[in-house]
C-alpha cells in the first residue's frame, strides 16, 4: 500500500478522534513551563502514539509477509478491502459502541495516575497507551498494513498513518474545545470517503491488474496484461 494513503487516512480519520481521544489529548500534563513546555509535551505524547502504531504495523506486516511467502497475499488484500467496504455498508445495522465505550472508560480510568505525573516518561507512556485504545480507524489501518508484502512495510504504513493524525491531535492539545466544536461535526463526512478509498485500493491491489503502484501484477502468476507479456518476451530475447 502507498504511504500517502496511510497519511491521508490518518489525517482525515483523525476528525473521529474529536470525541474519543480529544479530551485525553487536552488532559496531557505539561512538563516544564511556557509555550516550549506545552509543545514538547504534546510532541512527546504523539510520539508515544506513533511508537505504538509502529509496533502494531510491524506485527501486521510480519503476518502479511507470512501470507505473501505462502502465496496468499492477494487474497489477504481482497479480504481486507472487502471487510472495510462491508463495514461501511453495514455500519448502521450493527452497534458495538456500548462495549467499546465501557472498555475505553476503564482504560481512561487507568490513566489517572499518569495524568497526575509531570515527567517526560509519563507523557510518552500516556501516548503509547492511547495507541492501544479500541479504535475502528486504527483497525482499518492495521488491516491495510496486513496487506504489506514485508514486515517493515507494515511498520512504515502505520507510522505514516500516525503522522497523519498528529496535526489534529496536536491541535486538540493546544486549542482544546474550540477546535472540537468547530471541526468534529463539519468535516466528519470525509471519514467514510477516506475509508472507501483505502478499501478500493486494497481490492485493486488484490486483483493484480498490472497497474503500477496501484495494482501491481502478481509475480507468481505472470504479467496481468498482454503488453506486459510482450515487454517481458522482448527482454528475454535480448
Amino acid at each position: 500500500m502507498m504511504l500517502w494513503t496511510a497519511f491521508m487516512l490518518g489525517l482525515v480519520g483523525s476528525l473521529h478522534c474529536a470525541g474519543m481521544c480529544g479530551p485525553l489529548a487536552m488532559a496531557v500534563p505539561v512538563v516544564g513551563s511556557g509555550r516550549a513546555g506545552i509543545i514538547s509535551s504534546r510532541l512527546l505524547y504523539n510520539l508515544g502514539r506513533i511508537a505504538t502504531y509502529a509496533v502494531l504495523g510491524l506485527v501486521a506486516g510480519l503476518v502479511g509477509q507470512t501470507f505473501a511467502l505462502a502465496g496468499l497475499q492477494r487474497w489477504v488484500s481482497l479480504a481486507a478491502g472487502a471487510a472495510i467496504l462491508g463495514g461501511l455498508l453495514f455500519a448502521g445495522r450493527f452497534s458495538t459502541a456500548l462495549p467499546a465505550t465501557r472498555l475505553v472508560m476503564r482504560l481512561k480510568a487507568g490513566f489517572g495516575s499518569l495524568l497526575h505525573r509531570r515527567s517526560y516518561g509519563s507523557v510518552f507512556l500516556l501516548g503509547t497507551l492511547n495507541g492501544l485504545l479500541p479504535c475502528g480507524l486504527v483497525y482499518v489501518a492495521c488491516a491495510a498494513a496486513l496487506a504489506s508484502p514485508r514486515w517493515l512495510d507494515g511498520g512504515g504504513y502505520m507510522i505514516a498513518f500516525g503522522l497523519g493524525t498528529v496535526p489534529m491531535m496536536f491541535a486538540f492539545g493546544i486549542l482544546g474545545m474550540k477546535l472540537q466544536s468547530l471541526l468534529r461535526f463539519r468535516l466528519q463526512k470525509l471519514i467514510p470517503v477516506s475509508l472507501a478509498v483505502v478499501g478500493v485500493l486494497l481490492l485493486l491491489r488484490g486483483l493484480a491488474l498490472g497497474i503500477p503502484y496501484v495494482s501491481p501484477a502478481d509475480p507468481s502468476t505472470g504479467p496481468a496484461c498482454p503488453m506486459c507479456a510482450q515487454q517481458e518476451a522482448k527482454a528475454d530475447c535480448h
